[in-house]
């Protein structure tokens, strides 16, 4: 046996190789490992197909598709009635950079790709909010997925499945799918007072997407948005994501409050989250509702209106939209089923004024392959046949009856100086803190704990912020909230009294 065959041989019998890879491959990633490694060397001569076989005990037909391979990919040259050798890849290498190649026996250095990130890049990625916002007990925002009726979903979607229509397979052109666009439509019209026809509704991949669309189709680099200040993050970054320019706008118990200094800007986007505004909770008033409508049109703005959680109203009917008062065009409105549903069904819905609907639908088709037409049809089937408002009526009282709970618990260990949120809608309390008190040090000793709470300075841009945290009750069982409720109780009471 040659010293090439021996090493062939030494390197087939380890057991590194997959248990499935067929003999082929094995030789051809033994050769090539020995080639990068340069156990064989630039100009060795490998021994003859009928040799090699023997000396391996392979059928020579396997040696000779190895070869081939090999010599497909340049590591070894074929010479007709010479013989196969190992390519020269130092110089191959050199060559292509117009340096030297590097000297004999030695392995040329690598330089190490350069990581940095953009500028944008950088921005986004300095606050990871992925970790913050994972769930956990009293992480705010976050549904009790853990009740969706799941052997119920999963036979809708199998019905589904075996309609076996390929028009359910293909991305989807026309702004997502049309009956449940039309059921959107349907709800919408009458528990959100939303003026709307199905042509308006474009189904999104969640309110994230479609705040991008947004700042995308109608603002460029350096355009100016008006923003609530505290403001959801996700909104923030997103906007951040497209270079627009953030103008932090103070919010109050009506909502957001326009100051004259606020009015001499000019905005491209306004974003408002007026039937609970996010984190504070607070209700846009109807006086400041008309005004922002009124502004919109007189700085050729567009108001986009973040719906997110209309459905958790525990008293009273869910209130009307925005939307449903503009007369103007200027309000685009979003919603979504992540809250409602589940998170991971990233399905959520954009109505957009008649104007933009063939701007709308094409970029999205043309910038993100929307697709998940079986997933838009089985929710259609699911709102069609009344079991989405069943769900709805159902975690409703549930979340409710938490929400009470969790209010109990920390109002019997929390001093008077501390106050909690009476809003009657939403996933989350606001536990308003006193001034003097760090609410970012609260929430990290809480997460000691495995309580997950959010400090509410932490959404404002202005440096003039309020103390609080955001405690949520959605994701907890009720003894689940008594326990936790009283820990964080104490805990807060504790820092307050300090």
């Amino acid at each position: 046996m040659s010293p090439t065959s021996d090493l062939l041989a030494t390197a087939l019998a380890q057991s590194g190789f997959h248990p499935r890879l067929s003999q082929q491959r094995r030789l051809y990633e033994a050769a090539k490992a020995a080639i990068h490694q340069q156990r064989l060397g630039a100009g060795s001569k490998l021994p003859s197909s009928r040799d090699l076989a023997r000396d391996l005990g392979i059928a020579r037909n396997t040696v000779i598709a190895a070869f081939e391979q090999l010599a497909a990919e340049g590591y070894v040259i074929t010479s007709k009635g010479s013989g196969t050798y190992v390519a020269d890849l130092q110089a191959h290498s050199a060559s292509m950079r117009g340096v030297g190649s590097a000297p004999q026996g030695r392995t040329a250095s690598r330089t190490a790709p350069d990581v940095r990130l953009s500028r944008r890049g950088q921005e986004l990625t300095s606050y990871a909010a992925g970790p913050q916002f994972e769930i956990q007990p009293f992480a705010p925002g976050d549904p009790d997925f853990s009740s969706f009726p799941f052997k119920l979903w999963q036979r809708l979607q199998n019905r589904v499945w075996r309609e076996a229509r390929n028009d359910l397979l293909d991305y989807g052109q026309s702004g997502g799918h049309l009956p449940l666009r039309q059921a959107i439509t349907e709800y919408l019209r009458i528990s959100r007072s939303v003026k709307v026809e199905v042509e308006q509704v474009i189904i999104t991949a969640g309110t994230q997407q479609s705040l991008d669309l947004c700042a995308q189709l109608l603002a460029d680099a350096g355009d100016t948005a008006w923003v609530e200040d505290p403001c959801y993050w996700g909104a923030r970054r997103v906007f951040q994501a497209r270079e627009l320019k953030l103008r932090p706008i103070t919010v109050d118990s009506d909502g957001m409050a326009l100051s004259d200094k606020d009015l001499a800007t000019k905005p491209r986007l306004i974003y408002v989250t007026p039937s609970h505004q996010y984190p504070t909770g607070a209700v846009m008033s109807l006086a400041r509702r008309r005004e922002l409508l009124e502004v919109a049109v007189r700085k050729d703005a567009w108001i986009l209106e973040d719906d997110y959680d209309s459905e958790f109203r525990y008293t009273g009917r869910p209130l009307a939209a925005l939307q449903g008062l503009d007369n103007d065009d200027r309000v685009l409105y979003m919603g979504t089923f992540s809250k409602v549903l589940y998170p991971g069904i990233k399905v959520g819905y954009l109505v957009v004024p008649p104007a933009l609907i063939p701007a709308f639908r094409s970029a999205l088709y043309d910038l993100q392959r929307p697709g998940q037409l079986t997933v838009q049809a089985t929710l259609t089937d699911f709102i069609t046949y009344g079991h989405f408002t069943t769900h709805v009526r159902k975690i409703r009282q549930t979340y409710g009856a938490r929400r009470e709970l969790l209010r109990r618990m920390l109002a019997r260990a929390l001093p008077a100086s501390v106050t909690i949120s009476k809003e009657e809608s939403g996933l989350h309390l606001v536990v308003e803190l006193p001034d003097s008190v760090d609410d970012v040090a609260l929430a990290q000793r809480a997460a000691a704990l495995d309580i997950s709470v959010k400090a509410l300075s932490t959404y404002y841009l202005k440096p003039q912020v309020r103390r609080g945290l955001l405690v949520g009750y959605a994701y907890c069982t009720p003894e689940q909230i008594t326990d936790y409720g009283r820990q964080l109780g104490a805990i807060i009471a504790a820092e307050v009294q300090a």
